[in-house]
């Protein structure tokens, strides 16, 4: 009953410390680089020139003041507020105690026993999340079980039925460049990991109406259905986002592409792709070589310069397109 409630969710959201569960394994230093806060990455695809993550921003406060000067932006602490956490969970509680619910709540965090990692990052979860709303109110319990019991109810099962646990740790990398390779992943109607909410694609299972994932399918069916215009398309699915951060069903947390890395190839200088072959280690062209390591301030500043030449690209794309129809018509 309170993973069904929003109030609920959110709290836990708003409580869970993102760069302390991510510096257990990037370290301090590098955690906050790590962060990512949607399911689709911000910068995933340009909506009309702006970056995905800031339409899915303009949609989101549409919900309500909780998300009022909440980032999506990569790298970045906002979605941690403890004082968020309480507001959110008072809601919660109330109505919990309505329905009969007994205090403290008690999740199921699931974690290979041998991963010391994914064991560290568990118990930064706990501490935080214990912090924020109070281990009378919430207790999150790590079921430490062998690798492989560990493997084969999460991993390598296939029905929701055999993750019978709260909490545990994923991710999903894109097949294509289009918001619905992340979206549709969790499509109460034939999303490939939809089990993983304990939840069986395509059932009539009354967990989804309550929680309102029906609705979430029928803003996909719908972004999925606008197939001549691209912006709009894409508008539809920052709405889903949006809703799907809302509902806080998902804890977005860290992206594999922030880890700290050692290099002496001139940033920005090669082609680079989110999916397919670009920018991976085998794909050399454009690449440019620096005598000496390159340096964080290095980057920075071919990341400044890139991102100036990035707007103004953009802007004459749309200007060019604009002109274009104006012309057909």
């Amino acid at each position: 009953k309170a993973i069904l409630n929003k109030d609920f969710r959110q709290a836990v959201n708003f409580g869970f410390d993102r760069k302390s569960y991510a510096a257990q394994v990037s370290g301090a230093d590098a955690a906050e680089n790590t962060l990512r806060s949607t399911l689709v990455p911000p910068t995933y695809v340009q909506v009309n020139g702006e970056d995905f993550g800031k339409v899915v921003e303009k949609q989101l406060v549409t919900y309500g003041d909780q998300w009022k000067g909440v980032s999506l932006d990569d790298g970045q602490t906002s979605l941690y507020s403890p004082e968020k956490a309480k507001a959110s969970f008072a809601k919660a509680k109330a109505e919990l105690q309505k329905q009969g619910v007994q205090f403290p709540i008690h999740l199921d965090y699931i974690v290979s026993q041998v991963d010391n990692s994914m064991v560290q990052q568990a118990s930064s979860f706990k501490q935080s999340v214990e912090s924020a709303l109070g281990a009378d109110n919430v207790v999150v319990d790590l079921q430490k079980v062998s690798d492989d019991d560990f493997q084969n109810i999460t991993y390598f099962s296939d029905t929701a039925a055999a993750r019978d646990y709260d909490i545990s740790g994923g991710g999903w990398a894109p097949d294509y460049q289009d918001p619905s390779t992340y979206l549709e992943s969790i499509s109460p109607v034939n999303g490939s990991v939809f089990y993983y909410l304990g939840i069986d694609a395509g059932s009539n299972n009354p967990a989804i109406a309550t929680v309102g994932l029906d609705q979430y399918a029928n803003m996909l069916k719908d972004a999925d259905a606008e197939l001549l215009d691209q912006g709009k398309r894409y508008e539809k699915y920052a709405a889903a986002q949006a809703w799907l951060t809302d509902s806080s069903i998902t804890l977005p947390t860290v992206s594999n592409g922030g880890a700290p890395m050692l290099q002496r190839t001139v940033p920005y200088s090669r082609a680079a792709s989110w999916v397919g072959t670009k920018g991976t280690g085998t794909f050399y062209k454009y690449l440019e070589m620096s005598k000496d390591v390159v340096t964080t301030k290095d980057f920075n500043k071919a990341k400044e310069e890139w991102l100036k030449k990035k707007a103004e690209s953009n802007k004459k794309a749309q200007e060019d397109l604009k002109d274009h129809i104006e012309k057909k018509k």
